[in-house]
Order: C-alpha cells, then sequence, then structure tokens
C-alpha cells in the first residue's frame, strides 16, 4: 500500500468522526509586499497547531509563491501537478516542521483560469475534500488585490489582513479594505500591524486606521493584535526555519501564541450553508463561469 492509499484510508475511517466539522477558511492579505506575511502564516499556524487546531496552509501567492522556501523544505508537488497529472489531493499535501500540512504554490488563480472546464471541475472536486478534513485552512493569496485574490478574499469565511506601522503600507490596507467592503459590505477584518517597535505603536496605528475606516467607509473592523519588529524573525529566515520554531522565546514568537489563543477563543460558527470549503469554493467557481 503506498503512502497516497494510506492517507485515503485514514480519511476514510475518520469520515464518521469528522463529518460535523466545518473546515473555517481564512485568507491572509496585505495591501503591499514585504510585511511579511508569508513568515506570519507559518508561525501562525504552528502556534494555532500547537493548541490542538487542525491546520492546513494553501499557497496562492501567485508567481511568488515561498512558504516552502520560508520552511527549508523541497515540495514534491505543487497545485498545479494535482490538475494536470490528475493526482489526489493528499498526494499533493505536503509535510513541513512540525508535520504543518501545507499544498505548495508554484502557480496560482491565474494559471488555473486558462484550465479546460474538466480540469477546473477535477481542481474543485479535490480541494472539496479538504472541506471537514482540517479545524482551519489558511490561503496566502500574495501581497495587493489581483482580480484572482480578490475573489480568494470574499469567498473567505474571514480576512487577516497584515500591514505595517509604516504609512504606504497602512494606506495600501486601507485600499484592500475599500475595496473589498465595496463588494461585499458583510466581509470579516482581523487587522495585525507587524513589526512595530513597541506596543504603544501598534495600539495607535491600529486605532487610527480603524477610525478611518469606521469614518470614511462606515465599516467596522476588529484590531487583533501587534506583533513586535524582532530580530529573530530574519534570523529565523536566514535559517529557513519559522521563526516560532527557531526562537520560541522570542517576543514576536510569543504574541503569536497570545494571537493564536485569542483567534480560538473568538472564532465564531462558520454556517453551514455559506461558509467553510464548500462554501468558499462555490464562490471561487462563478469567477470561473463569469
Amino acid at each position: 500500500m503506498n503512502q497516497d492509499q494510506a492517507h485515503q484510508l485514514r480519511q476514510l475511517s475518520n469520515s464518521l468522526a469528522q463529518h460535523k466539522k466545518m473546515s473555517r477558511v481564512v485568507t491572509v492579505a496585505s495591501g503591499k509586499g514585504g510585511v511579511g506575511k508569508s513568515n506570519f502564516i507559518l508561525s501562525f499556524a504552528l502556534s494555532l497547531m500547537e493548541l490542538g487546531q487542525k491546520v492546513v496552509v494553501i499557497d496562492l501567492d501567485i508567481g511568488m509563491a515561498n512558504l516552502d522556501i520560508l520552511m527549508g523544505t523541497t515540495p514534491k508537488y505543487h497545485l498545479l501537478d494535482m490538475i494536470l497529472e490528475r493526482k489526489s489531493i493528499w498526494s499533493v499535501l505536503e509535510r513541513g516542521p512540525q508535520g504543518l500540512e501545507y499544498i505548495a504554490g508554484g502557480s496560482g488563480l491565474k494559471e488555473l483560469l486558462q484550465l479546460r472546464e474538466e480540469e477546473r471541475h477535477y481542481f474543485f472536486r479535490e480541494l472539496e475534500k479538504l472541506h471537514g478534513y482540517a479545524d482551519l485552512i489558511l490561503i496566502d493569496t500574495g501581497a495587493g488585490l489581483t482580480v484572482e485574490s480578490q475573489q480568494c478574499h470574499l469567498a473567505a469565511d474571514e480576512v487577516i489582513l497584515l500591514t505595517t506601522p509604516e504609512p504606504t503600507a497602512m494606506a495600501d490596507a486601507y485600499s484592500v479594505v475599500k475595496i473589498l467592503h465595496s463588494q461585499k459590505p458583510t466581509i470579516s477584518f482581523q487587522l495585525v500591524v507587524n513589526r512595530v517597535s513597541r506596543q504603544k505603536e501598534g495600539i495607535e496605528a491600529g486605532s487610527k486606521f480603524k477610525f478611518a475606516v469606521q469614518r470614511f467607509l462606515n465599516k467596522e473592523i476588529t484590531i487583533f493584535g501587534a506583533i513586535p519588529d524582532d530580530a529573530a524573525v530574519m534570523q529565523a529566515v536566514l535559517k529557513q526555519v519559522p521563526f516560532y520554531l527557531a526562537y520560541p522565546r522570542a517576543q514576536a514568537s510569543l504574541t503569536l501564541k497570545r494571537l493564536a489563543q485569542r483567534f480560538i477563543n473568538g472564532a465564531e460558527a462558520v454556517p453551514a450553508e455559506d461558509g467553510g470549503m464548500k462554501g468558499f469554493l462555490r464562490t471561487i467557481s462563478r469567477m470561473f463561469t463569469s
């Protein structure tokens, strides 16, 4: 029995116990590159796993997929391989540090838009198998807003918006909220201010951002937290190890631990019909037919 068959059997044997689980789909957005989004995603996922959550990370950063590099891993297959070579989702589901399960990018939704109809159907059927498999599915769509990444954020149960205190990063993050809010007024944002010199700076930046969104967009967002500018993060990048594992006592790691606990405690139930992986794919599929 090969590894793929064994994984499928394990999934089948757990299906009765998992059929009530709703996999929460969360995208991580940023207005611009260079704010530390990929590092955040990996260490956030690991901190959630430490709290007992089953997490799957999907890298859809078009043209700039790099989660595997940050983990020092070499994926055997990428997302497009699953479609073109008709591999199962379990074949392309890789394992990184601490058993973190992820699907490597290498291509993104832009390439998927060019697929034939039967290939797209296969893609959706395989991704739907993740429904109920994990507690949380984290999706990295890349920096800024492309047509494709907009659809991902609009389809997700929740969006974590990552920025830094710099005015340009804050302005770009505001543009993300403005555009997505105009298309889906009910969209939910959790704001994370990264690389703050001190906690007070993060609180001030988050409060100003929240006030601007309330005043000009009449939109409520949640200030999720602020992460300190920590030299340990760059040291971990050079080692190709997520900073949460390389330096667990660093201030950035301790902050992620608190954010993960806050995220779990504040999580709302995923709507059975419109949410979760099935709801995400239903919304994304409209992009292919529009």
